[in-house]
């Protein structure tokens, strides 16, 4: 279901990866970034995007397949491909201590008590609902090791700070279209009630 929310929360996270880009391209340097919170987003798309191959739309298969390659792109720059390796290492590192697992585990303990599926039989849909489900736990942590990069470092850059509010307004504009979703669903089905 495309609504106004869905679409300004698809388009504020894509403007986040271009400010982020931009800002690593614009000054050769992946300093005041998480590599934590990169590594954290790519696995959050690798696990809610397995259904990268059912098609639902053209619109939906791109948006998967472009914030893939953002979200993996960014690490892979960030760890092999030098400068913004390099600067890394050099400038952010040491404060990028955040255990990725600290966020991974409770996360993914939750997604399997908490899911939509009601049998934990491990078949291929119980186990990509289970994924779907801990990406979405994830993704609402995973800005956490950047905020601490932040808070450790003590410097914010503009463009730095400008990804890190878009980001939260994709967060925001996601919650409203998921509040949207719930409440149409809820209307929808309590209308049909009356009706049958």
């Amino acid at each position: 279901m495309l609504n106004i929310f869905r679409l300004a929360a698809d388009f504020s996270h894509l403007f986040s990866f271009i400010i982020l880009l931009f800002a690593m391209y614009r000054k050769r340097s992946a300093s005041g970034i998480s590599l934590v919170t990169q590594e954290l987003y790519a696995l959050v798309f690798i696990c809610r995007y397995l259904d990268l191959f059912e098609f639902y739309s053209v619109y939906n298969t791109i948006f998967k397949i472009v914030y893939l390659i953002f979200s993996i792109g960014i690490v892979v720059m960030m760890r092999f491909v030098k400068p913004y390796s390099t600067t890394y290492q050099a400038d952010t590192k040491e404060q990028d201590t955040f255990s990725r697992f600290l966020l991974i585990v409770p996360c993914f303990i939750l997604a399997l008590v908490f899911n939509y599926e009601r049998e934990l039989n491990f078949s291929r849909p119980v186990v990509q609902e289970i994924l779907w489900t801990f990406s979405i736990y994830l993704e609402a942590v995973a800005i956490f090791p950047q905020l601490m990069v932040l808070q450790r470092t003590g410097k914010v850059e503009n463009l730095t700070a400008n990804y890190v509010f878009v980001l939260g307004s994709y967060r925001g504009t996601l919650l409203l279209f998921r509040c949207f979703v719930l409440w149409f669903q809820v209307f929808a089905h309590d209308y049909c009630i009356v009706l049958d």
